[in-house]
């Protein structure tokens, strides 16, 4: 075996063939999996997507092992790349979106079209006299076009509407490399020129692997999105109740020197009859955002429940009484509501759940003897 059939001949055709099947079967896999845990189109589209780009390339290695190059194998394979092109495309954009008539008629829309624009193959032939090898370069070359309009299409259409668009964008830029490739090197130079041939070996891979990176960080952005949704509050992104209390309890089994502030919005209750919903849950929005900013650089904020925000400092450095002061009065300051707060200090033998219970009973004392204010738990 010589390494220039490793690199231009058709051994290394089947090699670039069977990487890709590699890479997209793990596609397959992904997105099947990700189709039946949650059950949406995306997924399934992908799945028949990938399904199509399997079959395009296990047809091009039979092919290729038997040599059967006819015409008509050749119009199976062009039209087998559009729609595996298409509903790849398709699948990317539904990763991100919901998607309605419009789009479902505008993609399956392209594929029709390739049809149409395919009945030039059969006519060809009847129309031109050349040359059996004329024949075939002109019964492929309006399909073999098309596909660079389809390229263009999603480039300039989908990117706006997806998450990943510098690596979707690359992904294209290289498939419009591959089909460059393929054009020059078919109708200029007979299939030929060895470069040529490499870049139509190697950058396919480089297509499909920038595909199969972009649908597993997707998966990433769902787990990760999944998980975040596990441990925050839905109105105010602070950590809820559950993982706040086990963080807490974490500190305070490993007998770490922390702090709670516990926090009431004041009349929070008159706010919400009199002034509406909306307005009491952009408050609370408000204050978690001042709670978030405060303790980002000591600690970690949480929402306790109603309007009930607490915070764990876990800088020893950090002094409690000055710290809820400015809590407070930024709060005074920036909404339209006033807050009442009370804090804590971790000492031995203190359980989480009585160390929060002090801060809230402090919390309370503030409430009790005039609001506004801030107390510490003696």
């Amino acid at each position: 075996m010589k390494a220039v059939d490793l690199l231009f001949g058709d051994l290394a055709s089947l090699l670039s063939h069977v990487i890709i099947l590699v890479i997209v079967t793990l596609m397959f896999v992904i997105s099947l999996r990700l189709f039946l845990d949650r059950r949406k189109k995306g997924y399934m589209s992908m799945t028949f997507s990938v399904i199509f780009v399997g079959i395009h390339y296990l047809l091009k290695i039979y092919v290729l092992l038997t040599a059967l190059d006819t015409s008509l194998t050749a119009y199976v394979l062009l039209m087998l790349k559009i729609v595996s092109f298409v509903l790849l495309n398709f699948g990317v954009y539904q990763l991100y979106n919901r998607t309605h008539r419009k789009q479902y008629i505008f993609f399956y829309g392209l594929i029709i079209m390739g049809f149409v624009v395919s009945i030039l193959h059969f006519s060809v032939p009847q129309m031109y006299s050349g040359t059996p090898q004329q024949v075939r370069l002109l019964q492929d070359i309006a399909l073999e076009l098309y596909v660079f309009v389809l390229i263009f299409l999603c480039f300039y259409m989908i990117p706006p509407y997806i998450g990943q668009q510098a690596k979707y964008q690359w992904a294209l830029t290289v498939f419009f490399l591959i089909q460059t490739c393929h054009l020059i090197n078919v109708y200029m130079y007979g299939n030929e020129q060895i470069w040529l041939t490499l870049a139509g070996n190697l950058l396919p891979i480089v297509f499909y692997f920038l595909l199969f990176i972009l649908l597993f960080d997707r998966v990433v952005e769902l787990m990760q999105a999944i998980y975040n949704s596990s441990i925050t509050d839905g109105l105010t992104r602070l950590y809820n109740r559950k993982f706040f209390y086990n963080r807490v309890s974490q500190y305070v089994g490993r007998h770490l020197p922390i702090s709670i502030l516990f926090s009431d919005i004041d009349n929070f209750k008159k706010l919400n009859d009199t002034k509406g919903h909306q307005m009491g849950d952009d408050v609370l929005k408000q204050v978690a955002q001042i709670m978030k900013e405060e303790a980002e650089e000591c600690g970690i904020a949480g929402r306790y429940g109603g309007e009930e925000m607490v915070v764990m400092v876990t800088d020893p450095s950090v002094k409690m009484d000055a710290f809820a002061e400015r809590v407070r009065s930024r709060i005074e300051k920036e909404t339209i509501v006033t807050a009442s707060i009370g804090y804590s200090k971790y000492k031995n033998g203190v359980s989480a759940e009585e160390l929060i219970k002090q801060a809230d009973e402090a919390m309370y004392r503030a409430k009790t003897t005039g609001k506004n204010k801030v107390v510490k738990y003696a």
